[in-house]
């Protein structure tokens, strides 16, 4: 991964690689969580871009429920219209405004 920064050094961009996919693994079905939220979960609050680049460039992310990452307000990635289906399958719920009703549906797990 690329410079940040605040000079994350290699072995924490892997770390944090890692970290992510490990943690998107356990979004359960029917919930989603935040780029943001995984950032700060990983220990780097303001890296959730670079969350959004691991899901999409990783290998591993094929066979992760990467379809249950949303923005902060609950807007699905531009671009891939397939996401709301796959939510929507799963129970979520959208508003009228296009976004996942983020007060029923968002996962925040235990710290």
């Amino acid at each position: 991964m690329k410079d940040y920064p605040d000079n994350m050094t290699a072995e924490q961009a892997r770390v944090f690689g890692e970290d992510v996919l490990n943690i998107v693994s356990q979004i359960p079905c029917g919930k989603v969580t935040t780029y943001g939220h995984i950032a700060a979960l990983a220990g780097w609050p303001s890296h959730s871009r670079m969350v959004g680049r691991t899901l999409r460039y990783s290998p591993q992310a094929v066979d992760l429920p990467c379809h249950r990452v949303v923005n902060n307000v609950g807007r699905t990635a531009p671009g891939w219209s397939r996401q709301r289906q796959l939510l929507e399958a799963e129970g979520v719920t959208f508003k009228a405004n296009g976004h996942v009703d983020m007060q029923r549906h968002l996962w925040a797990p235990d710290s």
